[in-house]
């Protein structure tokens, strides 16, 4: 089973023809599917189009009546596909937007590569066709340099294919809220989450549609480049969870020993005996002198080297 999230806030003039879409395509790849589609509270009439669309299509609306965001309704989309798969290990789910800037015929290539062993795909906007603004290009240029991941060049895209195990294991900790982020941000946060759990991950290439756009765009771009700065810490967080679960002393052991060790200085209480820890004392040798003594032993040296010279 191939379940489709696809969340949707007053997108009326565009959510059936991407739904439809989504029917043609795996109309032509014969493989089973379901639509899960929420609303997020839309105030145009994005609600009747859903409706008409869920009599002729396998789908399912989950509403919101107040708007929560696109993180938390991505959130609550996949753990309602992960709630009804029997069968984690087979089943997958993919994420696409309303707006026709993701295209939905990419799906076929991500599904295959699902079969052939991947259990994590994403699709990197590389192309771009329609032309936006100057300072929109520039954010969605930098702001993947900003929230990088191991492996992807678009870490923003919002559109991939997982393996559902792949989720279930990314839930384990034990966190509320899976997104802790918003808009492109939580793109990057749910590809750093879920890769450190996956055996593959692959990448496919996918052209952004932003001819097929019918609304502007809802992204302020100097505002999106400050969110991803200030995301930083979360994505290097969500890259590597062991450490969170293990904390950094056990993470590090071989830092914390050298660490320690550097704390060591040694200490020369009097001049009569600093030859012995500078190496100006000929009459040990190198080996048999030990590396470290107590303040106790350096007082009763000094001691009794001062009555002796005495």
């Amino acid at each position: 089973m191939i379940y489709v999230c696809v969340p949707v806030h007053n997108e009326a003039r565009t959510a059936g023809l991407v739904l439809w879409k989504v029917r043609q395509v795996f109309t032509a790849f014969p493989r089973e599917y379901q639509l899960l589609v929420l609303d997020d509270a839309s105030t145009d009439d994005t609600h009747e189009v859903l409706a008409s669309y869920a009599k002729v299509l396998p789908m399912t609306i989950v509403t919101h009546r107040e708007r929560r965001g696109y993180a938390r309704s991505l959130e609550e989309l996949l753990r309602l596909a992960l709630q009804r798969t029997d069968r984690p290990k087979r089943d997958c789910a993919i994420t696409l937007h309303a707006d026709f800037v993701h295209s939905p015929e990419s799906m076929e290539d991500m599904v295959k590569h699902l079969e052939s062993g991947a259990d994590l795909v994403v699709a990197e906007l590389v192309e771009q066709r329609g032309r936006i603004s100057g300072a929109l290009a520039l954010a969605r240029r930098w702001t993947p340099r900003l929230l990088r991941v191991a492996g992807l060049r678009d870490t923003v895209s919002g559109f991939l294919a997982l393996r559902l195990v792949v989720l279930r294991q990314a839930l384990r900790r034990d966190t509320p809220q899976f997104l802790q982020t918003e808009g492109w941000c939580a793109s990057a946060e749910l590809v750093a989450r879920l890769a450190p759990h996956a055996r593959r991950l692959d990448t496919v290439p996918a052209a952004a549609r932003y001819d097929l756009v019918q609304r502007p765009s809802r992204v302020k771009p100097w505002r999106q480049l400050l969110e991803a700065w200030r995301a930083r810490s979360v994505i290097r967080a969500a890259r590597h969870p062991e450490r969170i679960r293990r904390g950094p002393t056990q993470a590090m052991p071989h830092f914390r020993k050298t660490w320690r060790s550097s704390l060591r200085p040694p200490r020369c209480p009097s001049p009569s005996v600093s030859g012995w820890f500078t190496g100006r004392d000929t009459a040990r040798s190198a080996s048999a002198r030990p590396r470290w003594r107590s303040r106790a032993s350096i007082r009763s040296a000094a001691s009794r080297q001062s009555t002796s010279c005495s």
